[in-house]
């Protein structure tokens, strides 16, 4: 593995740490002002539905998890499993497409009209 492609890797692990931790916090907080003003599901569904920043918020949040966990996953199977090379990189890109997938479902169907 080329040294460059590393710390590009690392970067991006770091990165998506960092948004990550901005995404749960909005996230989290969101949920907790929702439920003590007495909001049901269907209420904040109601209130997602359509918006476009929440849209792109949480495709922000799918964006970096999908990279930060096909990059960690990586990183795990390289230590844990000795899985190095062309093998690791496309396993890490197999995983990082089905979550971006998968996250993006999701939100579609909280955000989707």
């Amino acid at each position: 593995m080329n040294a460059r492609r590393e710390v590009v890797l690392w970067i991006a692990q770091r990165a998506t740490a960092a948004i990550l931790a901005l995404c749960v916090i909005v996230h989290l907080a969101t949920i907790v002002y929702a439920v003590r003003g007495g909001l049901s599901a269907a209420e904040i569904l109601g209130r997602t539905r359509g918006n476009f920043w929440w849209a792109g918020f949480y495709c922000v949040f799918v964006l970096a998890a999908a990279v930060h966990g096909a990059v960690g996953l990586r990183a795990i199977a390289a230590e844990w499993l000795g899985l190095r090379g062309a093998l690791a990189e496309w396993a890490m890109t197999i995983v990082g497409v089905v979550l971006v997938i998968t996250g993006l479902r999701a939100v579609v169907a909280v955000v989707g009209a």
